[in-house]
């Protein structure tokens, strides 16, 4: 297993939001487990433990080892966030969101934005073709969930969309 899958298995983690992983090459029976330590949305690095032959975890954290018998730093607690009405709008398709048409145009779809069924909200390039996304439904924008340029997957809520 190269490094290089690691970084990519770690960025992938990152942007779905997920907190562990295990992955084991069955070839050459090495385990590896990637696990993200504090709460989601915290900038912790992730802990890597590779196991082979049975032997125990040897933590890596972002490519350094801690000094033996130091502790972890102590990650403040993430103020809660209102709860945001609204129904998720979810991408349709794996790629790359963008808000608007163009670098310097105006966002299609922002907080208070009223749209319908036909109204355009995002942009998703997917395999270098550029898809306009439609509401499918009517209502107003209570929440963009996605930063310009970011990858999606399908299934991502990228708006909240009140009735």
């Amino acid at each position: 297993m190269d490094l290089k899958l690691i970084q990519r298995l770690i960025a992938m983690m990152k942007r779905a939001g997920v907190a562990e992983l295990d992955v084991e090459d069955p070839a050459t029976g090495l385990k590896v487990r990637v696990v993200r330590e504090g709460a989601p949305g915290t900038s912790s690095a992730p802990v890597v433990h590779v196991l082979q032959g049975g032997g125990g975890p040897a933590p890596v954290h972002g490519g350094y080892a801690p000094a033996p018998g130091s502790a972890p730093a102590p990650v403040a607690a993430e103020p809660a966030k209102p709860a945001q009405q609204g129904t998720p709008f979810q991408s349709p398709m794996v790629g790359t969101f963008y808000r608007a048409g163009g670098p310097d145009a105006e966002p299609f779809a922002s907080v208070g934005t009223r749209v319908g069924p036909e109204t355009t909200v995002c942009i998703i390039e997917a395999m270098k073709v550029m898809n306009e996304i439609k509401a499918e439904t009517s209502g107003e924008v209570v929440a963009v969930l996605v930063e310009n340029g970011e990858p999606v997957e399908f299934g991502q809520p990228l708006f909240l969309i009140k009735p």
